[in-house]
């Protein structure tokens, strides 16, 4: 076998001592003996080129597109690509030849090296001096990665665990992975479990010489991971080869496709992309369209509530209905509709009976909300508008961002970004946005929050004005989200416009300029 022949062509060389003649030893004899500090591991997202790059973030031109249908439930599972290979034969390389090579956003690079078990003090002892077997099936937490890999693949946001390989235990954070519409998984035991195979939508095996493997991982131990030519030697003859041999080698009957010389088999790699490609084109859905054919003439849901129209709020909506107001007077009357909202909304959380003693000596019986936490979650970015009115009457409120914005192309709304606070399934959820016409877009952010566990009938959408076929879109897809607004419209033009409607919000607001290739969100009455 290629494993054997690597382990002769060593013992030929010579001993543990150090690199004898020969090529082998030739380029073993280039390796620095000390080793480097290691830089942790960690899975991670990656879309496609950036369109602006600053000091803190990546800001990404292509958004993800409809994962669900009108009926907000999740419609296909991601496509996952299974990785599989001995140690350094260059899988990682491939899995970054072919996420470059799909060109789409939204792909998720999953390493198994993040799955690694965590050590117990003899364990980590034996690994100190080369003696565990990090190379075999035992080595690895096959429960929390197929676990992780199953969510992964259903939509769900997951927590990976980020793995230091010169302390050999997990770090104390974890990263956040979600929305992931390709999943490269990659590892040397990538096909050694059942469960995992079910998961692979297409499984290749990343073949490669053994005399290239072994220098790469010389290579890599000792530059990245901190170890001794003398340990890392060790190691491979005592574990990772006879692991390749038992555990790897022979999962190579499984596989749907063999590269061999792994990232520079340009031939294979097109292969796989073509078919990956084929397979997402089948996915393609269309929501809005959908939605503007649904639901018409049906009796506004109960989980509706519009704030009473008193004099007070007709008379605020005549302001900022008006085209002739002055933007000062828009944002002034806008920002009271807004409180008004908020504390209408406020009213539906749950609150529990208490006594308290007042400064009389008496008691009062009142009302508390009953401990669960708030969080404020913005469409952006109109619904950012909102915060202010928000923050001003929950104090310490955590608050999360969305970007949703409609793509001209194809009419369809996409995620562009999110950042939602840590733990966030457990809250109340104040979803924002400024206006909603088709829904689309207030659709998209739920879907995400569900995607993070957040219960449904815990998130309340807001919006200062909606038309009622966004009322029906949301309602018949989440019907346990209470829907909270100042005002319904009956209708939508063509360009899915409120009638009479209120404008484009976002423009007046900040006194913007109509997008000319965008338009974002419902915010933007789009």
């Amino acid at each position: 076998m290629a494993a054997a022949g690597a382990e002769e062509r060593w013992g030929a060389a010579g001993s543990e001592r150090g690199p004898g003649p020969g090529p082998l030893g030739s380029l073993l004899s280039r390796l620095p003996l000390a080793p480097s500090p290691r830089r942790r591991t960690a899975s991670q997202c990656k879309p496609e080129p950036p369109l602006l790059r600053t000091s803190k973030r990546t800001i990404y031109t292509a958004g993800r597109p409809p994962w669900y249908s009108e009926t907000g439930a999740p419609v296909d599972e991601a496509f996952v690509i299974g990785l599989c290979g001995g140690s350094a034969s260059g899988k990682t390389t491939v899995a970054t030849r072919i996420i470059e090579a799909l060109d789409v956003p939204w792909v998720v690079l999953l390493s198994m090296d993040s799955f690694y078990k965590v050590l117990d003090e003899g364990q980590q002892a034996l690994a100190a001096r080369s003696d565990y077997n990090f190379d075999h099936p035992d080595a690895f937490d096959f429960e929390l990665l197929v676990s992780v890999l199953r969510k992964l693949k259903k939509g769900k946001s997951v927590k990976v665990p980020v793995y230091d390989f010169t302390t050999h235990s997990r770090r104390r954070e974890w990263k956040t992975v979600y929305g992931a519409n390709v999943i490269v998984f990659e590892g040397i035991l990538a096909f050694a479990n059942k469960e995992l195979l079910k998961l692979l939508d297409m499984k290749v095996f990343v073949d490669t010489d053994s005399d290239i493997r072994l220098v790469r991982r010389l290579q890599r131990d000792i530059m990245e991971r901190g170890r001794d030519i003398v340990g890392v030697i060790k190691q491979y003859n005592k574990f990772v080869k006879p692991a390749f041999e038992q555990y790897i080698e022979p999962t190579v009957q499984v596989a749907d496709i063999v590269v061999p010389r792994g990232g520079e088999n340009f031939v294979a790699l097109d292969l796989i992309v073509q078919h990956v490609h084929s397979q997402l084109e089948k996915r393609e859905i269309t929501v809005r369209a959908a939605l503007a054919s649904a639901h018409q003439g049906q009796p506004l849901p109960k989980t509706l509530s519009v704030l009473e129209n008193t004099p007070q709020v007709r008379g605020m909506h005549t302001i900022i209905r008006n085209k002739d107001t002055t933007r000062d007077e828009f944002i002034f009357y806008s920002k009271r509709l807004m409180r008004l909202l908020i504390e209408h909304a406020l009213s539906f959380l749950p609150l529990k009976s208490v006594t308290v003693e007042t400064p009389q000596g008496t008691t009062y019986e009142g009302k508390r909300f009953h401990r669960q936490r708030i969080t404020g979650v913005s469409i952006l970015r109109a619904g950012e508008t909102m915060e202010q009115a928000l923050t001003a009457v929950c104090k310490d409120i955590r608050l999360g961002k969305i970007l949703i914005q409609t793509n001209h192309d194809t009419g369809e709304p996409e995620l562009h970004y999110l950042r939602l606070p840590k733990e966030i399934s457990e809250d109340y959820v104040i979803l924002m946005d400024s206006t909603v016409s088709t829904g689309a877009a207030a659709m998209m952010a739920v879907r995400v929050l569900l995607d993070h566990d957040v219960q449904e009938d815990r998130i309340f959408l807001l919006s200062l004005l909606m038309a009622e076929m966004g009322v029906h879109s949301v309602a018949y897809a989440f019907p346990r989200v209470r829907i909270i607004t100042t005002a319904v419209d009956k209708r939508i033009n063509e360009e899915f416009h409120i009638i009479p409607g209120i404008g484009n919000f976002g423009d007046r607001y900040f006194g913007t300029d109509g997008p000319s290739a965008w338009c974002e969100s419902d915010g933007m009455d789009c």
